[in-house]
């Protein structure tokens, strides 16, 4: 098992994958950080982590709601970013967990 380091949202997560899909994931982390990014310039303000995920996660899932009705990629393209956002979804639900027992 592979591990590979990500940056999104000002934090770093080290994430484990099979081997050979640390290229696949650190794109992934690429493009999740790019919607952090959106997200905090779209929202303003200090956001917290989990917000920051949580919008992300959102404007991920919108994205491959608007593939799947307006373009022919393939079903599995679009599953996968809906994946990722329901990972993203549930690791802003481990943080808000987390944060609530500080």
């Amino acid at each position: 098992m592979a591990e590979v380091h990500l940056s999104i949202a000002g934090h770093n997560y080290t994430v484990a994958c099979r081997d050979g899909e640390e290229a696949r994931l650190t794109k992934l982390g690429e493009m999740v950080d790019a919607k952090t990014s959106l997200a905090q310039e779209s929202v303003g303000g200090n956001l917290s982590e989990v917000r920051v995920l949580l919008f992300a996660a959102l404007l991920l899932a919108d994205e491959a709601d608007e593939l799947r009705t307006s373009t022919g990629l393939p079903a599995g393209t679009l599953d996968d970013l809906e994946k990722l956002a329901d990972r993203l979804t549930a690791l802003g639900d481990d943080l808000a967990s987390d944060a609530g027992r500080t």
